[in-house]
């Protein structure tokens, strides 16, 4: 497969600002979370070269992927003709109980 384009949902944006602010407030360096969402937003990119690398959560929701970043995020995504990042959970938020589950499965 060809490389993908990579897009954000307004989610995954608003995931980033978050983690900008969080970081930035920690830190006290502004600098320091540019630099960090710079990767973040690097390592996104990154998955357009192999869309179909990330482990398959098809249990969470159809078509949905993830990939970890830097042992401190998770990265969730979808492949139609583009990547779509839907949301980045950062610092070892329970992502997993944020998606609806069947409870009959």
């Amino acid at each position: 497969m060809r490389r993908a384009s990579v897009t954000y949902r307004p989610g995954a944006l608003l995931d980033l600002q978050r983690i900008y602010e969080a970081i930035a407030d920690v830190s006290q360096n502004h600098a320091v979370a540019k630099h960090f969402v710079q990767r973040m937003m690097e390592r996104c990119s990154k998955i357009g070269e192999a869309p179909f690398g990330g482990r398959p959560r098809d249990d969470l929701e159809p078509g949905l992927r993830t990939v970890p970043f830097e042992r401190s995020a998770v990265i969730t995504y979808r492949v139609t003709d583009v990547v779509e990042i839907t949301n980045i959970f950062y610092g070892g938020r329970d992502y997993e109980a944020l998606y609806p589950r069947d409870i009959d499965a």
